[in-house]
Parts: structure tokens; sequence; C-alpha cells
């Protein structure tokens, strides 16, 4: 396959460049950036989620480069135009777990000249973010969360391993709707083929994906949920419990916007989807699937090894007040601000945002991430 060119620069917001660093991990990584270089200019990085890329992080790279920082967003192992990765089902999928990701950001940390830097994770990206400050709290020095709450490391173990006294997938199967985590969809050998070759082309399994999970569909109105049961769980859209018989792409179908909604929607232009389309076209999603399969195959077993640690960096949540994601783990965003991290400094959640919340409210995420990470840079200048 011939190597990819950088995107091009007529899809990019001013000021933001797109480049490769080699020999990252094993990757050729693609990346965003903004800001200069110089020396002392602090860093922060950048990383999203599923099914997403670094273009995810356009509307808010300038507003932070204009504020002092070199900010850098990677497309992510298994995602856009970073190659080097494993796009079979049934090949390395070890490389895909959570510990090898952290690794892929320490280097890339390092390609970029720098010891110590800022992290800001979304979505899947949040876990990948978090393990870094777990991991490596004297690299990434302070911490931003988006969407996806950090529950804390395993817990330590207890001497006797724990069974649970009902398969939770067994028990949602046998609702009277019956239902199926995406979680263990996402981790099946067909889903990628179920979106890559749907009847309605990525293009639109696209936009209709984006538009379900924002707050322009009408229908997320998400509280908190009691328990990790079936009928608690099923409580939520269908984008996170699924009907049994139905694949995503047809999950998400139903929801397409009309022309007019598509035409109205000021966070996502066709054009600017047409650079995700564009990107997963080519590829496919399995790259991004196999992070999921690590996290439900037990290949992320390997994190025990930090269990019972906290994070200890300072750290801020931010998501939108329609995001699901929020509260699709019950108690998380609890244990996230009560114990899982000993330095929280702030958990804000936007009106006019769903999951998409860097693209849906630029302005307010950029205001937030500007000044928490000012905070930082001024208490390291004075350490």
């Amino acid at each position: 396959m011939p190597e990819l060119s950088p995107l091009d620069a007529a899809v990019l917001p001013a000021g933001i460049r797109s480049r490769f660093l080699d020999g990252i991990n094993g990757l050729r990584v693609h990346v965003l950036e903004a800001g200069s270089e110089s020396a002392g200019r602090p860093c922060v990085l950048l990383l999203h989620g599923f099914p997403e890329l670094a273009y995810s992080w356009r509307k808010v790279m300038p507003a932070l480069a204009a504020a002092g920082f070199h900010v850098v967003a990677p497309d992510q192992r298994g995602y856009g135009r970073t190659t080097g990765w494993d796009a079979d089902y049934d090949g390395d999928l070890a490389s895909f777990r959570l510990l090898n990701l952290v690794r892929d950001t320490l280097t890339l940390v390092a390609a970029l000249g720098y010891r110590t830097v800022d992290v800001v994770g979304h979505d899947f990206g949040a876990a990948v973010a978090a393990g870094c400050a777990l991991i490596r709290p004297d690299v990434f020095r302070s911490m931003v969360l988006m969407s996806a709450p950090f529950a804390g490391a395993p817990a330590w173990p207890s001497g006797s391993e724990q069974k649970t006294t009902d398969d939770i997938h067994a028990a949602m199967a046998r609702l009277p709707r019956p239902r199926k985590h995406y979680q263990w969809y996402y981790s099946t050998r067909p889903a990628n083929a179920d979106m890559w070759r749907c009847p309605q082309g990525v293009h639109a399994f696209l936009r209709a994906y984006f538009h379900f999970k924002s707050a322009d569909w009408p229908g997320n109105k998400p509280f908190r949920l009691s328990s990790w049961s079936a009928g608690e769980l099923a409580k939520m859209p269908t984008y996170y419990i699924m009907d049994l018989d139905q694949d995503m792409a047809t999950t998400v179908a139903p929801e397409m916007p009309s022309p007019g909604e598509i035409a109205a929607c000021r966070w996502l232009s066709e054009d600017e989807l047409s650079v995700y389309s564009s990107e997963y076209e080519r590829n496919g999603f399995q790259g991004g699937l196999q992070w999921y399969r690590c996290r439900t195959q037990g290949v992320n077993a390997d994190l025990g090894v930090f269990a019972g640690r906290t994070i200890d960096v300072p750290a801020m949540f931010v998501a939108g007040k329609s995001d699901w994601g929020i509260y699709q783990t019950p108690g998380a965003i609890e244990r996230m601000q009560e114990s899982a991290c000993t330095r929280m400094r702030g958990c804000h959640l936007l009106d006019g945002a769903g999951h998409w919340v860097q693209q849906e409210q630029p302005e307010q995420v950029s205001e937030l991430l500007v000044e928490f990470l000012r905070e930082q840079t001024k208490h390291a200048s004075a350490a």
C-alpha cells in the first residue's frame, strides 16, 4: 500500500497543519497540530474516540494554540492516516490493548521532544488519557476527560475470584424486548462489515450515528441508572443497548436526519463529515473495534498491575448534558469524583451538547480547556 499523504489543507481550519511521525511504537502516526514548537511552549495532546479522528479536535485546536500551547492531535492506532497497525480480525489483537496505546502516546510525546505534556481524551480516547495519567504522572502532568468518566483502576485483588451471579448479556436477551450491549456487539466478527458495507453507505451511516448521539436528537435526556442490570441498562437508547436482532447500521438508520436538519447542522457540515467518511471508506472500522475487543475479551487484564492506584494529577471532566456516555456505566462519574481522581478541579456538563461535546460546543469547551491548562502551566512555572 503506498504511503498516505497529509490531510488536504483545504479541509483544515486556518492554523492547523497535517504531518507524519515515523517510528512511533511501530506506527507511522498522522498528527494534526497547531501552535509553534518554540522552546518553553507547553504541549497539549488531544486523543480522539470512536468512530472519530484527530480531525474531531479541529474546532478547539486554534483557540488552544492562540492561548500559547503547542497542540497535537494524533490519529490513534487503528484510525485515519496512521499506519502500521493490523486490521485483521484474526491478527495482532494484543497490540491494541490499553497498555500499548499508552506506550503509543508516550513514544509520540518523546518524538515531539517533550518530557511533560497535558493530555485530553474524549470517548475511548479518555480511557487512554486516564491510562497515561495513572501510569506515567511524571510525563502527563494533567488530564482532561470528556464524555467517558474514569471509574478507577482495577480493584485490589481480594484473594478469591468474584463471579457474577447473573450473566448480564443473557439477562438482556431475556427481556420482553430482547437487547444486547453495543460494546460486545462491536467485538463480534460481523460488526466491521455491518458498518463498512452497510446498504446506506459509510457517509450516511456516520451522519445518522453522529446525529443519534448528539443533542440534536430529542430523545437524548440522560439520567443516572441505579445498577448494572438488564432492566436498568435497557433504559438507554439503542445506540448503547441495541435490539438483539439488529446491527449498528440498521439501528441508526431510522434516525437519519432530514436534508433540512443536515443543512442546519452547524457543528458537522457535509464537507466536514466527508473527511470522516473518506477515511472510514478506505480503512473500515476494525482498527477502532479492536479496542472494544480488548476491553470485552480480557486483553486489558495486564492493567491489574495498577490495581488500587489513583490518578493524582490535576483533572477535569467535560461532557454534554445530553450525553448518555456519562451514565452508561452506573456509578462511574461518582467514583471518578470521589475516589478515582484525587485532584479533580471540575466536572462540567454543557447545555446544547450530546456525545460530541468538543464539536457541538467548541467555544465553551475551548474556554474550559484554556482556563484549566493555563492554571497547570502557571503552577509548573512556579515549581
